[in-house]
């Protein structure tokens, strides 16, 4: 046998034994190839207040669609519609009765709530109408005092709000109730007007369309007109999602208050998924609100009275990620399709893994900061909604498991 013949022969045999334990029954053929990710519990980062959807426009929902919503999807957070009211001098509050009956069991269930405004009511408007038109200057007072009422009757009525908006998507003129306002006008209105509503809850502002910081900087870069708001709220129609370090830098949280999409497939809904994890991993943001409670496009429930896929997509964060946890560094997208982050709180390790793909992928996680002998899985896919699978050993801070194609997976452990 000569030289050229030996070598090479001597490489088949090396390349065989070395791929031999790939082969065999005892290890899957894809584990070898499993990306890692490091979830590093001593790496905080944004504090998490909640996850919930908006009852604006639904009426007076079911004892059993907020059981639903609140306990198994676990939300925690409720958007209600500030209906215009022309008679809330009067003590007339009739027009604003079905979203109190909402807030009323949304709190019930441990959530928080919190209201916008479509438009104030037409005689404060330059128009003398709710649907386009603006706020006039000589209505700014009357305004401040019209949402400290709503705040007021929801609190005396076993609804109290953790914040309230001055306006929904000041940026957008629709042929529907609405309300524009410049960046300006806002910081004016907060400078003068703003401890009128900030002494009864927190205010929140400017809930742009499309994540328009312009329409919030002029009210960060005054001190006293920043000194009444607490929460930045932004859209996404037509956004990027970004971080808002002005706003961060301000002491102000972040919430994702609104987006939709109108597509109830399991593929619409990953999408979703995806856009929640963003919201967390780039966004930095303290809260994600979806839309309609109920929409046949984009409801989590249809009109019919069905739970839609989108509603445990939700929950995979909301049922876990428990308001007063925080954000934790990992990789957010160790291979592709991938997309990943992690949280703790109540002595927890929380781990939600979404894979986008159409295929199952293996994925390992590495555990530091912090103990747990195992973890349990929660999937939502096309089969699957938020269904617990069997516990998985951690060794060493490490496991392996395999995510599902087109699904979210939660991975909850408890802390030693």
């Amino acid at each position: 046998m000569n030289k050229k013949v030996k070598k090479i022969l001597l490489s088949l045999l090396t390349l065989s034994i070395t791929c031999l334990p790939f082969a065999g029954l005892s290890m899957p053929a894809n584990a070898a190839a499993a990306a890692s990710d490091t979830i590093n519990l001593s790496s905080k980062q944004q504090l998490i207040r909640g996850f919930g959807a908006a009852s604006v426009w639904c009426g007076a929902l079911s004892d059993s669609y907020m059981n639903t919503l609140y306990n198994t999807a676990g939300l925690s957070i409720l958007r209600v519609r500030i209906a215009p009211n022309e008679n809330w001098k009067n003590g007339d509050y009739s027009a604003w009765a079905d979203e109190l009956s909402n807030a009323k069991k949304a709190v019930s269930r441990g959530a928080i709530v919190f209201a916008t405004p479509w438009t104030p009511p037409a005689s404060m408007k330059t128009n003398n109408s709710t649907i386009h038109g603006s706020l006039k200057t000589s209505s700014y007072a009357d305004y401040a005092a019209y949402l400290k009422a709503f705040a007021t009757y929801f609190a005396n009525n076993g609804a109290p709000l953790y914040a309230i908006s001055l306006q929904n998507e000041p940026d957008y003129d629709p042929d529907y109730e609405g309300c524009t306002w410049t960046a300006d006008q806002f910081r004016d209105f907060l400078k003068n007007n703003g401890s009128t509503i900030s002494g009864t809850t927190k205010i929140i502002m400017p809930e742009s369309c499309n994540y328009s910081t312009s329409m919030s900087d002029s009210t960060l870069n005054d001190s006293n007109a920043a000194s009444k708001v607490s929460i930045i709220g932004e859209h996404l129609y037509g956004a990027t999602i970004k971080d808002y370090s002005l706003a961060r830098s301000k002491g102000k949280e972040l919430w994702m208050t609104e987006h939709l999409l109108n597509d109830q497939s399991i593929s619409g809904c990953m999408s979703t998924a995806k856009e929640i994890n963003d919201c967390m991993t780039i966004g930095n943001m303290n809260a994600y609100v979806w839309w309609w409670v109920i929409s046949d496009s984009n409801g989590l429930y249809n009109k019919a009275g069905q739970v839609q896929k989108r509603t445990y997509v939700l929950g995979q964060f909301s049922k876990f990620i428990r308001p007063g946890y925080y954000r934790v560094d990992a990789a957010s997208n160790p291979q592709s399709n991938i997309y990943i982050s992690a949280y703790t709180g109540d002595n927890k390790v929380v781990i939600v893994a979404i894979n986008q793909g159409t295929s199952s992928v293996s994925q390992s996680f590495n555990i530091q900061g912090g103990k747990t002998s195992s973890v349990s899985p929660y999937v939502t896919s096309s089969s699957s909604n938020m269904a617990k699978g069997t516990d998985i050993s951690v060794s060493n801070g490490s496991f392996t498991t395999t995510l599902p194609a087109q699904s979210v997976t939660t991975f909850v452990g408890t802390l030693s």
